[in-house]
């Protein structure tokens, strides 16, 4: 990104002590935020007091109209490693990460989301993973109730210890970008970023995804077993979205990179998942998916008797079909959290739905 951004800017940034060295840090927290003055209050606490003299962090607001201005300014008063950009006009998810990556000063960006929190010694850990000088870094995360009061998913990624993978790796790509389409796990080298084609995957909420799997391949990667980051489950801010985002333009971008085999991106999702009529039924039971969809982005895509399931599960009533999830979690996959989480505070929640999350998640 073009110094040319600045003018579009607002920036405050607390003024440094006199005589106090403007160094290169190793890291920069990068956050980019819009609406979440209910929620950045809390990540910001659980980052400042694990800030080091190597480790900056910059909050890139998208112009909220909430009072997320007013949240952040007594931070950044506060500790002068915190700099707040506030846009004139909000301009979108990833175009304001690529924004916060690069106003940055770090040899490294944690994309950090605005509504999660760091685990006590998270950025120290991180810090050691960087000593070797991998590309890229990828903390592992555990994923809770959006009041952060239970656990969903102990570990996002299963390993129990770290990993690390050569430059090129299909099985990195197998096996980790599925997990990283949460953003808030990624360190990258700032200058990778930079060099590489961003402005293409503006739109996809996934620039992140784009950056390091398009061509060439990103060198070295270290995965952190251990979470360093708790997820607020189900508080993002396009989930309203989630049908267009998860069946249509995730596959669609997994699917649209060079140099890795179909085998590879299917583990990572379908290319239609939208045919799958178990994921159908998820949809329509949290609210997702309706006719409405159907219409929209389903008939769109096939013709005929191909199209016939899917147009019955919208037809479905909401509540048959939150029912019939419900006790699917129950009976079949007693694993299953995050998904009776959502069946329970969906719109078409039933008895069944609320009874699983009940028994489910402690």
């Amino acid at each position: 990104m073009t110094s040319d951004l600045a003018p579009s800017l607002n920036s405050y940034v607390q003024p440094r002590p006199a005589g106090e060295r403007i160094g290169t840090p190793t890291l920069s927290i990068c956050i980019a935020t819009y609406n979440r003055a209910g929620f950045i209050a809390e990540t910001l606490d659980s980052i400042v007091g694990q800030l080091e003299p190597s480790v900056e962090l910059l909050v890139v607001d998208g112009a909220s109209p909430d009072a997320t201005a007013s949240v952040v300014a007594p931070y950044a008063a506060r500790n002068g490693a915190l700099r707040y950009f506030r846009e004139a006009v909000n301009s979108g998810v990833d175009a304001d990460y690529d924004k916060a990556v690069s106003y940055a000063r770090g040899t490294y960006c944690w994309l950090m989301t605005d509504d999660d929190v760091l685990e006590p010694g998270a950025i120290r850990r991180v810090l050691a993973a960087l000593a070797d000088g991998p590309d890229l870094v990828v903390a592992n995360a555990c994923v809770m109730t959006a009041d952060l009061m239970s656990v969903l998913v102990p570990r996002s990624q299963p390993f129990h210890d770290d990993r690390r993978y050569d430059s090129g790796s299909a099985t990195f790509f197998a096996e980790v970008a599925d997990y990283l389409s949460f953003i808030g796990g990624v360190v990258v080298r700032r200058q990778l970023w930079l060099r590489r084609d961003r402005a293409s995957f503006y739109g996809t909420v996934f620039i992140h995804i784009g950056v390091l799997f398009q061509s060439p391949p990103i060198g070295r990667v270290t995965v952190i077993s251990k979470p360093l980051v708790r997820i607020r489950y189900g508080n993002a801010m396009w989930t309203s979205r989630g049908f267009e985002i998860w069946m249509f333009k995730w596959p669609q971008l997994i699917w649209g990179f060079d140099g890795y085999s179909d085998d590879a991106k299917a583990q990572i999702t379908p290319r239609e998942p939208w045919r799958r009529i178990r994921r159908l039924v998820h949809a329509r039971a949290i609210g997702s998916y309706s006719m409405a969809e159907f219409r929209q982005w389903v008939a769109s895509s096939a013709k005929g008797p191909a199209l016939i399931p899917a147009w019955l599960v919208a037809c479905m009533p909401g509540w048959v079909a939150n029912a019939v999830a419900g006790m699917y979690c129950i009976v079949g996959n007693r694993e299953a959290k995050a998904a009776a989480y959502d069946l329970a505070r969906s719109r078409h929640s039933t008895w069944v739905s609320r009874l699983a999350a009940r028994w489910l998640i402690q």
